[in-house]
């Protein structure tokens, strides 16, 4: 696995131990919602996973999950919650990084992404683009949640508006951009939901 850049990592792990997570809510988004609605059951990555609440909703609409995130205590979360949930057999857990699934096989039907790879930049992100675009099949979706940044705000978290294109346009299809408004606090940070499609 490698190694996470650190300062990254200990604000996230930080976060968990003090239970600042506005992000963990019993639901996932109503994007997830609607589109296990519209999708059949299948294999499911879950990138970035935190507490779960992706692959625990979706493992109750069918779906087989694998979920990763790299912050120990997101995965010691979310395995209670598998536990508790009773799909122990629908969801695999993996602490590791999402720049470095070599120990996973695809093919995948639907990745899922809510807030993960906005936090990369330069070869990490490169590493995580190659990953999506191996481990998700042919016509297999890929939905992302990201925060945007300007051009001059940079090392703030979040991707330019060019990103997803210039990263997965070889790649992916887009189905759709949704572009919004995330408000956590009095912080409000433009936002997109993307929903891709994986060319053939």
């Amino acid at each position: 696995m490698s190694t996470p850049e650190p300062t990254r990592f200990a604000r996230l792990q930080q976060r968990y131990r003090d239970h600042d997570m506005p992000w963990d809510q019993a639901l996932p988004p109503p994007e997830v919602i609607a589109i296990a609605e519209r999708l059949p059951p299948g294999r499911l990555l879950d990138l970035g996973c935190g507490t779960g609440r992706a692959s625990l909703f979706l493992a109750a609409h069918g779906w087989q999950s694998d979920a990763v995130d790299f912050v120990p205590e997101a995965i010691t979360l979310a395995a209670l919650r598998v536990r508790t949930a009773g799909v122990t057999a629908q969801v695999r857990l993996h602490l590791a990084s999402v720049t470095d699934l070599g120990f996973l096989g695809g093919p995948y039907d639907l990745a899922i992404d809510v807030g993960c790879m906005h936090g990369l930049a330069g070869a990490e992100l490169h590493a995580y683009t190659a990953e999506v675009a191996r481990l998700v099949r042919p016509a297999g979706c890929y939905l992302l949640f990201a925060h945007l940044r300007e051009p001059d705000q940079a090392g703030r978290s979040g991707i330019l508006a060019t990103t997803v294109a210039d990263h997965f346009g070889a790649t992916f299809e887009f189905e759709s951009v949704e572009p919004g408004v995330t408000v956590v606090g009095e912080r409000r940070t433009a936002s997109v939901w993307y929903t891709l499609r994986r060319r053939g």
